[in-house]
């Protein structure tokens, strides 16, 4: 597997996504007095590499580790870096939940009848970890609510909690002066405990509260960076579904058929009618 790397920005660099075994994008912010490294990684494996890429590069090691939720492929690296770590509350609460498990065959299928996992995920687990999974949970250090923000010298990290579907407890993390908005998962669906889902207005919400930052660059953890123009142009369809979804309710024909109007076609793509799934789940949810 070929490992791809970028500089982003003058203070950011980052590890793109691995689709194998669902491997998140990594950042490291590089100050003036200090290097913050943004989520640790799906494994001791994942975090070695670009901690390797890192002192190839001549970059300050990270001393400070930001978490934009609980999620394992986002926290599982913690015990490879041993840094302090800064994360909202909740987030504390759900990596407290998992501490003391074995992580054994039986462990997983335990937490994909509860809920907290999915098949998808355990099925990760076991190609990243193999048989014998050392999985050491680490708690935060360092406990916020609403927003932090983080001088690491010539460049602020802010992070800030936003909530959505995809997990209650998630962040944006923004870069002030390099203008870059890294959204975690906030933007994805509901994948735990039930079929795939979003709430039309809450996703609305966080879409208004990334559009707000008007940043130069946009980054999805599992995505590829975005200028501005892309993002909004990517999001443009699914904004749209949203916001009819919004008004229509439940009554997908209706949805379906203002949507063909909107888009002066006569069938929705793959893509739209997927997350046209995701909001019919979302709003039987509301019910």
């Amino acid at each position: 597997m070929t490992h791809h790397y970028q500089q982003l920005s003058p203070h950011v660099i980052i590890m793109h996504a691995e689709h194998e075994t669902d491997r998140p994008i990594l950042a490291a912010i590089a100050g003036e007095r200090r290097t913050l490294l943004m989520d640790a990684g799906n494994s001791p494996m994942h975090a070695e590499l670009f901690r390797k890429e890192l002192e190839r590069r001549g970059v300050r090691m990270p001393e400070i580790l930001a978490l934009t939720h609980w999620h394992w492929d986002h926290t599982f690296g913690m015990q490879a870096w041993g840094l302090p770590v800064v994360a909202h509350a909740e987030t504390g609460r759900g990596l407290s939940s998992l501490s003391g498990l074995d992580w054994s065959d039986a462990c997983l299928l335990e937490l994909i009848r509860q809920g907290t996992i999915n098949e998808g995920s355990a099925a990760d687990i076991r190609k990243e970890f193999g048989e014998n999974r050392d999985i050491r949970i680490i708690e935060p250090d360092i406990l916020f609510q609403d927003r932090i923000a983080i001088d690491l010298g010539g460049v602020v990290c802010e992070l800030v909690h936003v909530g959505g579907d995809h997990s209650s407890d998630s962040c944006f993390l923004h870069v002030r002066e390099d203008r870059v908005l890294f959204l975690g998962d906030a933007l994805g669906p509901s994948v735990y405990g039930g079929p795939r889902k979003y709430t039309s207005a809450a996703f609305l919400k966080l879409l208004s509260v990334a559009y707000g930052y008007n940043s130069h660059w946009y980054v999805e953890s599992h995505g590829i960076p975005m200028s501005g123009e892309e993002f909004r142009s990517d999001l443009a369809g699914w904004e749209k579904l949203a916001r009819i979804v919004k008004v229509f309710g439940d009554d997908r024909e209706r949805v379906v058929r203002e949507m063909k109007v909107f888009l002066q076609c006569d069938e929705l793509s793959e893509d739209l009618l997927q997350g046209l799934d995701y909001f019919m789940a979302g709003q039987a949810n509301m019910v």
